[in-house]
């Protein structure tokens, strides 16, 4: 005859996730706060990064633009399958399927456009 746990035991070695998640958060909070307050290079550091990531990007353009395209040729397929089926998509999936095509419209054929209005943005 097998043994029965109750549920309020708890086996040794596991621990609650959300109290580690929230020390792990602060802890990292704290240590960014501390560097960009004492040691000015963490910003510099970050703008590197930001950079490195930028250039590796921007080599992969195309390929993320073909994605793009396929996945919402993808989603305009879903709702026309939808409709078929005498069902109606949500107005939320409607807009956000075309302003989601309208994005990656001006992506390909104005990237600079798009470049000059994020950077405006960001520097708010």
């Amino acid at each position: 005859m097998r043994e029965q746990t109750s549920a309020t035991t708890s086996t040794p070695g596991r621990r609650s996730g959300t109290g580690a998640t929230i020390a792990s958060i602060a802890a990292i909070g704290g240590v960014l706060a501390a560097s960009s307050c004492c040691l000015p290079i963490l910003p510099f550091v970050l703008a590197a990064g930001f950079a490195g990531g930028s250039a590796c990007l921007s080599a992969a353009r195309p390929y993320l633009l073909g994605a793009s395209i396929l996945f919402i040729a993808f989603g305009f397929y879903q709702a026309r399958r939808a409709k078929a089926c005498q069902r109606r998509p949500s107005v939320i999936s409607s807009v956000l399927l075309w302003v989601s095509t309208v994005f990656l419209f001006i992506s390909i054929f104005f990237p600079q456009a798009m470049a000059n209005a994020a950077a405006d943005w960001l520097a708010r």
